[in-house]
């Protein structure tokens, strides 16, 4: 018995590059539109935090304690998280509070974890809802600066400044 060994007909040859064709083609189309989505600036792209405005209230008790606030502004297409906040500034290290209203119309604050600041959206900060509870070094004065670091989920560390304020100015 003599062995003869197989070879492909042309015929073969042709069908098989053909059944090979479709699935290079399609990977190739689809792979040059992600590369021009990517080009153009649509994939890919996280969160972009912009925080601005900074004020925070000229304490009005002797504990000190009072509220700082931002405009947190996210351009970016992914939602970050605020989750910590520190300050050259002040005593301690501040936290993150939203304040709730009792039965007979009194505020409190209570801490929070984090905040999410939305993609494309804002973080609303103001004396009503979410601020940053902080304790003041003694000899605040008006129009003096205060450093805060506000710590991201995905930007990571930002940076900023307030400017001591009186309650009920500034922007609310």
């Amino acid at each position: 018995m003599t062995e003869t060994s197989w070879r492909p007909s042309g015929k073969r040859l042709t069908e098989s590059l053909r059944a090979a064709l479709a699935p290079v083609a399609a990977c190739g189309i689809a792979l040059g539109a992600l590369a021009a989505w990517t080009l153009v600036g649509n994939a890919g792209e996280g969160a972009s935090i912009e925080v601005s405005q900074g004020r925070v209230f000229l304490p009005s008790s002797e504990s000190g304690d009072t509220a700082a606030f931002f405009r947190i502004d996210n351009t970016g297409g992914m939602d970050d998280r605020l989750t910590r906040v520190t300050s050259t500034g002040s005593l301690g290290e501040p936290t993150l509070s939203t304040h709730r209203m009792t039965d007979g119309s009194a505020a409190y604050p209570e801490t929070v974890d984090s905040v999410t600041v939305p993609a494309g959206g804002s973080l609303p900060m103001s004396p009503f809802g979410l601020d940053i509870t902080v304790r003041a070094k003694a000899g605040w004065r008006t129009g003096d600066l205060v450093r805060f670091t506000l710590y991201f989920e995905n930007s990571g560390p930002i940076r900023t400044q307030a400017v001591v304020v009186l309650p009920g100015d500034g922007p609310q």
